[in-house]
């Protein structure tokens, strides 16, 4: 199987590409791992949103050349693991691929969180939705370190 990690959100322009970005950066040392992102209500070639862009400046890290990517089946099916910012797009994600390996990124953390969505507010909305999905990833490291060895 291979080793893909997909990050879920609703429009691939703020969650799950800061998401994919922070698992990136901090993963940088493991050559196992895929990374990528998707919505599953989006359309291909949505530049990341710019408040996104701002907030993971502040962790001198780009966003400024994602392009969001419309969820698929095929998707899935290639994904070792599927990590969703809320249990509705955990349940989008099953619908199109019941086998799929999906969690919400806070259960994977062990937690209940889901994680808001900062559309259309303010940067400091977002910065603390980046916070927020940096600690669950933090949290997790070596869950996902073993899953990907």
């Amino acid at each position: 199987m291979p080793n893909t990690l997909i990050f879920i959100c609703t429009g691939n322009t703020c969650r799950s590409p800061m998401a994919e970005a922070l698992a990136k950066s901090i993963l940088r040392n493991n050559t196992n791992i895929k990374i990528s992102s998707a919505g599953v209500s989006t359309r291909d070639g949505y530049l990341a949103s710019e408040n996104a862009i701002a907030a993971l400046l502040d962790e001198e890290i780009d966003l400024i050349s994602h392009s969001s990517r419309q969820i698929s089946s095929e998707m899935l099916k290639s994904a070792k693991l599927v990590l969703t910012m809320t249990q509705g797009h955990l349940h989008a994600v099953k619908i199109l691929y019941p086998q799929a390996n999906a969690y919400t990124l806070g259960e994977y953390a062990d937690t209940t969180v889901d994680i808001s969505d900062p559309f259309g507010g303010n940067l400091e909305t977002y910065r603390k939705c980046m916070t927020q999905i940096k600690q669950l990833l933090l949290s997790s490291v070596e869950k996902l370190q073993a899953e990907f060895q």
